[in-house]
């Protein structure tokens, strides 16, 4: 992402009902792997740093971020996580170095050699450690907003799991998120479309209470994912670790 997106996403990422819903969606998938005590956690991709609290409350949590002025927004933060410079697929700071977690939140989609990086993310996985990803699904949406935020695809579900098994994971878990306001997600994406847009509709926080409605709404799925798989939704979330 351009510079300016970064900064825009820092501004509202506190707020906006998509980051928090997400956030507690994630931590209730995270809290359903029982992770070790002090857990050694990765964010890949980690932004502006809006994760990083959260993330710390189930162990020590390091980052990788290509993006100069994101990281620079994140270390101000001051949450306590190593944030290093590096690039996925194959330029990253950890040989050696494994995890128990590693986190990949709406990454994949903006890297050209995806299957490289999943195979990557393989590596770092210590014994029994899981990695969480999630991405965009259904690549008919395609459309200004991807193109905004740089994204060179989004997935289905089949071509999803297709690529975790071939990178050497097994999937655990695979399912929908956000599926209750996805038909409005729809509708404004196709309108977009129509329109010839070149911003996307609903990205800036709207007023207080639909904000509030929206980020409930959301944060719901995060009392139903860690026993259900939802079967429709914007994202995909994936668990996986790594195959024998």
């Amino acid at each position: 992402m351009e510079p300016e997106a970064y900064l825009d996403m820092a501004a509202v990422e506190a707020r906006h009902w998509w980051f928090a819903g997400r956030r507690r969606v994630l931590a209730a998938a995270i809290r359903g792997m029982r992770l070790p005590a002090n857990a050694r956690i990765l964010e890949l991709g980690s932004g502006t740093g809006g994760n990083f609290a959260f993330l710390s409350g189930f162990g020590g949590v390091s980052a990788v971020e290509m993006n100069e002025t994101a990281r620079e927004i994140s270390q101000a933060r001051g949450q306590g996580a190593a944030v290093h410079h590096g690039m996925l697929p194959d330029n990253l700071p950890f040989e050696g170095h494994v995890f128990d977690l590693v986190c990949l939140f709406d990454v994949l989609e903006h890297i050209e050699e995806d299957d490289a990086t999943l195979r990557t993310i393989r590596g770092l996985l210590a014994p029994g450690g899981r990695a969480l990803i999630t991405v965009p699904a259904h690549p008919s949406l395609f459309g200004p907003h991807d193109i905004a935020l740089h994204h060179k695809r989004r997935y289905t579900r089949a071509q999803l799991a297709a690529k975790l098994r071939a990178a050497g994971l097994r999937v655990q878990k695979l399912s929908f998120m956000n599926m209750a306001l996805a038909p409005c997600a729809f509708a404004l994406r196709w309108l977009d479309r129509l329109r010839g847009a070149r911003q996307a509709s609903g990205t800036s926080i709207p007023p207080a209470p639909v904000n509030t409605l929206f980020t409930w709404m959301f944060s719901a799925e995060a009392w139903v994912l860690p026993y259900a798989d939802l079967p429709f939704g914007l994202s995909l979330l994936a668990v996986v670790s790594a195959a024998d």
